[in-house]
């Protein structure tokens, strides 16, 4: 695994000692520094400090060095609003695990705060594709006059596979805390864009015109 020219998976051998499930979960972190980059770190982004190295703390990923960018094209603000006090704010929400191993688990766009609760869409999606009847999943936040934000999941099943909300509902419940189970499920086709990426974008509107 590897995350753009900032960070590389290296193995560790202290991973040969742990079960299959184990080392697969350790090699699906986006892993430690590139030898090439000159700092990276997990950051409060309000007060810049380092998260604690727990695996739980969330914290933007940001970076700097020579191989970082210069700037966005033409675009000044963009380019101020990215990099302050001396770091490429990446926009990246990620751990930090004991082992000094760095996880993403969102984008901050895209975090869900319920109840003021932090719900990664990465990892309610996750525990979606796990499911041997589902094709894409993608998971929106939407208003909620009670939480604030609650989770939505936009579901495409596999083809000749019928799955129901219900299905889907106790599936999450049995992997996922409470809070985080979403709150509606969608069964539909996921609109996707030339290179396969799911456009959230479409979906968030989808909700917003009630359709």
């Amino acid at each position: 695994e590897t995350y753009g020219p900032a960070v590389v998976n290296e193995w560790n051998p202290d991973w040969d000692l742990l079960n299959v499930e184990s080392r697969v979960e350790r090699t699906a972190r986006q892993g430690v520094r590139y030898h090439a980059l000159e700092r990276l770190a997990v950051l409060d982004p309000t007060t810049l400090e380092p998260v604690p190295h727990d695996g739980e703390t969330l914290g933007e990923v940001m970076f700097s060095g020579n191989i970082v960018m210069k700037g966005y094209f033409r675009n000044p603000d963009a380019t101020q609003k990215a990099f302050q006090n001396g770091w490429f704010h990446s926009g990246d929400l990620a751990v930090v695990h004991p082992d000094g191993y760095l996880q993403l688990k969102d984008r901050a766009k895209d975090i869900i705060i319920s109840g003021g609760e932090n719900i990664s869409s990465i990892e309610v999606e996750d525990v979606l594709y796990q499911h041997p009847g589902i094709r894409l999943a993608a998971v929106i936040a939407v208003n909620d006059e009670r939480w604030g934000e609650v989770p939505h999941a936009f579901v495409e099943p596999q083809p000749n596979q019928i799955v129901t909300p219900d299905e889907l509902r106790t599936w999450c419940i049995e992997r996922l805390a409470k809070f985080k189970v979403p709150k509606q499920f969608t069964l539909q086709t996921i609109p996707v864009t030339s290179t396969g990426k799911i456009r959230k974008v479409s979906l968030r509107e989808q909700v917003q015109k009630g359709e």
